[in-house]
C-alpha cells in the first residue's frame, strides 16, 4: 500500500511540474496587460494595469481604451515608422535636391519608385499616383509590426485579428470612398445592384435578386480575406516557433537525449525564424498589392 501510494504520489508531482506548454503558448500569443524583459528568470515586467483608462461610453457603446501588450507595439511600429520616414523625407527636399540620394535614402527612394511603378500604377491605373502614399504606408506599418514580433521580448500586433481587421477595415473605407469618386454615386450603385445588359425586364430583375446578395457580400469578403490572411499566417508562424521551443521543456526528463531534443528542436526554430523574416516582408506586401488591387477593381468596375 506504501509503494503503490508512493508511486501514485510521485505520478502526481511529476504531472504538477510538467510545464504547461497550452499555458505558454497562449500566454506569448494572445494580447495581456504585462510585456516581460525577462531572460532566464532574470529582468522585469511592466505592468500596463497601472495606466488603466476609464471605459468610453458612446450610447449602447462601450469602448476600453486602456493600453494592452499589442496597443504598445502598434504604436511603436508607428513611431518607428515616423522616425525613420520623416528625416528621409526631410532630407529629399532640403540635401538632395540637386544631387542623387545616398545610403538609406536612395534604398527608400528605390522602394517608393517600385511601389509606384510595379504595384500602385500597375494596379490602380490612372490616377494612382495619389494612392501611393497610403498603399507605402501599409507596406512599412505591418512590416515594423511583423518584425516587432520577431525581436526579443517582442510581440506581434498583426497576429491580433482585432489590429488586422482595424487594417482592413480602413482599407474597406478607402476602396469604397475611392469608387463613389471614380463611378460617381449612380456608377457605384451599380458595383452592388448589377444586372447584365440586354435583359428584358423579368429577366433583369431575376439577376438582380440573385445578383445583388452577391455583389454585397463579395464587398465584405475582400476586407475580411486581408483580416484572415495576415492574422492567420503570422498567428501560425509564431506558434510554430514556440511549441518547437516547448519541446526542450516537454522533453527535459528523458536523460542525456534531451540534449538532442534541444538542439533539433533549436535548429529548427532558427530555421523557421529565418522564413518568418521573409514571411514578414510577404505579408505586408501582400497586403499593400491586394489593396491596390481592389482600389483598381473597384475604380473600372465599369
Amino acid at each position: 500500500m506504501m509503494q503503490g501510494g508512493g508511486a501514485a504520489a510521485q505520478e502526481h508531482g511529476a504531472t504538477e511540474s510538467a510545464p504547461d506548454l497550452q499555458g505558454m503558448l497562449m500566454h506569448h500569443l494572445l494580447d495581456g496587460n504585462e510585456i516581460e524583459f525577462e531572460i532566464l528568470g532574470r529582468g522585469f515586467v511592466w505592468h500596463l494595469d497601472q495606466y488603466a483608462m476609464a471605459p468610453l461610453h458612446l450610447g449602447p457603446l462601450t469602448i476600453d481604451l486602456s493600453p494592452t501588450k499589442h496597443i504598445v507595439f502598434v504604436f511603436l511600429a508607428a513611431f518607428l515608422c515616423l522616425a525613420v520616414f520623416l528625416p528621409i523625407g526631410r532630407a529629399m527636399r532640403t540635401k538632395y535636391t540637386t544631387k542623387a540620394p545616398t545610403g538609406l535614402a536612395n534604398a527608400t527612394e528605390a522602394m517608393v519608385v517600385y511601389f509606384r511603378d510595379e504595384v500602385v500604377r500597375r494596379n490602380i491605373g490612372h490616377g494612382a499616383d495619389a494612392y501611393t502614399g497610403y498603399i507605402l504606408t501599409l507596406f512599412f506599418f505591418i512590416l515594423f509590426m511583423n518584425l516587432l514580433g520577431l525581436m526579443p521580448f517582442g510581440s506581434a500586433a498583426t497576429g491580433n485579428f482585432m489590429v488586422t481587421g482595424a487594417l482592413a477595415l480602413v482599407t474597406f473605407v478607402v476602396v469604397e470612398v475611392s469608387g463613389m469618386r471614380a463611378l460617381g454615386l449612380k456608377g457605384y450603385m451599380g458595383t452592388i445592384f448589377y444586372a447584365p445588359h440586354g435583359l428584358n425586364p423579368v429577366g433583369t430583375a431575376i439577376m438582380l435578386i440573385i445578383l445583388t446578395p452577391v455583389e454585397f457580400l463579395g464587398k465584405l469578403t475582400k476586407p475580411f480575406a486581408l483580416m484572415i490572411r495576415l492574422f492567420a499566417n503570422m498567428m501560425a508562424g509564431h506558434t510554430l516557433v514556440l511549441s518547437l521551443l516547448g519541446m526542450i521543456f516537454m522533453f527535459a526528463t528523458i536523460g542525456p537525449a534531451k540534449w538532442g531534443v534541444a538542439g533539433a528542436s533549436l535548429g529548427m526554430v532558427w530555421g523557421i525564424m529565418i522564413l518568418e523574416v521573409f514571411v514578414a516582408f510577404l505579408q505586408a506586401y501582400i497586403f499593400a498589392m491586394l489593396t491596390s488591387v481592389f482600389i483598381g477593381l473597384i475604380r473600372h468596375a465599369h
